[in-house]
């Protein structure tokens, strides 16, 4: 019959070696990813006060 002590040892040998280590460190900049909320509009702060005066005051 084999000794109840071998099997302790054996499965703490197998536990040890999968969990035995912590998995390597995640930085938090690496768990966020940025998506723009909305397409970017060209048109967008394309303001040109001089085209302003030509419309409105000339």
């Amino acid at each position: 019959m084999a000794n109840p002590e071998e099997g302790q040892d054996a499965a703490e040998a197998a536990r040890q070696a999968r969990f035995g280590k912590l998995p390597e460190r995640i930085q938090p900049e690496d768990t966020v990813q940025e998506v723009p909320a909305t397409d970017p509009d060209p048109a967008k702060d394309t303001y040109n006060p001089d085209e302003w005066l030509i419309r409105n005051v000339g």
